[in-house]
């Protein structure tokens, strides 16, 4: 399909072009650094920073955090997330 975009400039401003299913983990980095983070489900999520620090957010449904953890951790985790990028 066509892109009249392609061969714009992409920061953290521009629209995500890709996206995962954020499967949480207490010992792996995600595998790619999001620009945010798409809320699937309500519930809690554990996310860590680049100094390895953690903080708890309870979620709902729909959100978008504008926040690029390097990973989102298994204990803790109930949200169900999606990675866009």
């Amino acid at each position: 399909m066509p892109d009249p975009f392609d061969t714009d400039y992409v920061n953290l401003t521009s629209p995500a072009v890709a996206h995962y299913a954020i499967l949480p983990s207490d010992t792996l980095d995600l595998p790619v650094r999001p620009r945010a983070i798409y809320v699937n489900t309500t519930g809690t999520a554990a996310l860590q920073d680049n100094d390895g620090g953690t903080v708890s957010y309870e979620l709902q449904a729909g959100a978008v955090l504008s926040m690029r953890p390097t990973r989102v951790l298994a204990t803790g985790t109930t949200a169900q997330l999606v990675a866009w990028y």
